[in-house]
Parts: structure tokens; C-alpha cells; sequence
């Protein structure tokens, strides 16, 4: 029987590397982005190419019936979810100096990133454990869960965040079998860090990371695709670092 994986932020970046990889794979796709259908078309057409059975549900993941409503779906839909990939997130509409943050701004990216994400774990984790099934959950962070960047503050805070939920939930749901992942991407290729490319690339140039390139979505994929397929099975709480070696301290 096919896995059946939620992936959240699907439409886009490294959402859409991820969902299209796990359809390449033979996982059935519950694809979530905010977007209506209208507008995913092109995604959804690219996604049920590879799995027909794929679905896509418009979720705001900072709205409890859209979560409940994901969910919902897919269980009545295929009886089960074996995976969730908890990747959507947002930047900072404006990148201010937090000494001029503003409120509504942390208000904006702690609702998705960390409380939205937080409780449509919650919600799928009683789920599988009421249904039977559920084999594991994938957050997808940040470099930023450890790395200060002070013009962005409530990015950093929300990943941070996200990256204790991972240790929570591990601990919480070994017991029933489900596993629990954090994958911390470094800087990536996407819409998000498009304006600072040439920043990035810079950096990079000069021996910022060990691996000297950006990453790619497709890297982040990968990683998920080896985690979803049970590679892993006797480890939770891990966190993989897909970041060219960020992570690592030298002298």
C-alpha cells in the first residue's frame, strides 16, 4: 500500500521539491499551500503527473479548521497519513533591525511558523495515534534556529522554536512508533532568499561554507525522501543539517 505524506508550503520552493519528490517516489501526495487551485494549477498538473492520486487542499496552517481540514481530508480520503513534512513558513514582510521590530510582524511569523506548524502537529499526531498509523514527522527549520540574524529576528525565534517542538514531540510520540526529524536547511536557492542571492554568493565565494555553493530545493528533498522512507528508523529527534557544512566550527 502507498505511504500517504502531507506536505505543507508545497506550491513553492522547496515545498514543491519536496511534494514532487515524494510523488516521483510512489508517496501520495496531501499537497498544502495557501493558494487556491486556480493559481497552483500548473503545480497541481505537475504533481498528479507523477502521482495521479496526489490531491492538493488550500490550507492556511495558521487557521485551526484549515488544519483540521487538511487532515480531515486526507484521512477520509485514504484512511491514514504516514508522513507529515511540516515546510511551510514565511520571512519577514520587511527586514528591520530588531530594535525596530514591530509586533505585528513577530505576531505574523510566529502564527505560521511556529504555532501554526506547532498545532497541525498536534492535531496529526493524535490522529495516528488514534487511527494506528503514522510512521513520522519531518519539520523543515533553518540555519536560523541557531544563527542570529538581528534584521530578522522573528524568523530566527520562529525556527528556534520549531526546532524545540521537534525534540518535544519526538520524546512525546516514540512510544507509538512515530518518529520525529528536524531538517535545518542552510541558504537555499528559493524565492525567499532570491533579493540576497548575490549576498549569499559573496559570502560563499569567500570560504563561507566547506561545500562552496548554495543549496538547492532538490537537496532538501532528498533528505526528507531518505527520512520518509524509514532509512532512519532507529533514530528521533535527529537533525540533519543540509547546509554545505555551515554548522561545522573550524579554526
Amino acid at each position: 500500500m502507498k505511504k500517504i505524506a502531507i506536505v505543507t508550503g508545497a506550491s513553492r520552493g522547496i515545498g514543491r521539491a519536496i511534494s514532487l519528490k515524494l510523488a516521483e517516489a510512489g508517496f501520495i501526495v496531501i499537497a498544502a499551500a495557501r493558494g487556491d487551485a486556480e493559481k497552483a494549477a500548473d503545480y497541481i498538473a505537475e504533481l498528479k503527473a507523477l502521482s495521479p492520486d496526489s490531491i492538493y487542499v488550500p490550507t492556511d496552517i495558521s487557521v485551526e479548521a484549515d488544519r483540521k481540514n487538511l487532515v480531515d481530508t486526507a484521512i477520509c480520503t485514504f484512511g491514514k497519513v504516514d508522513i507529515l513534512v511540516n515546510n511551510a513558513g514565511v520571512a519577514p514582510i520587511e527586514r528591520k533591525d530588531i530594535l525596530e521590530m514591530s509586533e505585528e510582524s513577530m505576531d505574523r511569523l510566529l502564527g505560521i511558523n511556529l504555532k501554526g506548524t506547532f498545532f497541525l502537529t498536534q492535531y496529526t499526531a493524535n490522529q495516528m495515534i488514534e487511527g494506528g498509523f503514522g510512521d513520522a514527522i519531518i519539520n523543515v527549520t533553518s540555519m536560523s534556529a541557531y544563527t542570529a540574524s538581528i534584521s530578522r529576528g522573528e524568523y530566527c525565534i520562529s525556527k528556534a522554536g520549531l526546532a524545540m517542538a521537534t525534540d518535544l514531540f519526538a520524546v512525546r510520540l516514540a512510544e507509538y512508533g512515530i518518529n520525529v526529524y528536524e531538517i535545518r536547511p542552510g541558504i537555499i536557492r528559493t524565492d525567499m532568499t532570491a533579493g540576497v542571492s548575490a549576498k549569499y554568493e559573496a559570502l560563499i565565494a569567500d570560504g563561507l561554507l566547506p561545500i562552496a555553493r548554495m543549496g538547492e530545493p532538490e537537496d532538501i528533498a532528498n533528505a526528507v525522501y531518505a527520512l520518509a522512507s524509514g532509512l532512519l528508523k532507529y533514530s528521533t529527534g535527529e537533525v540533519l543539517n543540509i547546509d554545505g557544512g555551515f554548522h561545522l566550527r573550524t579554526l
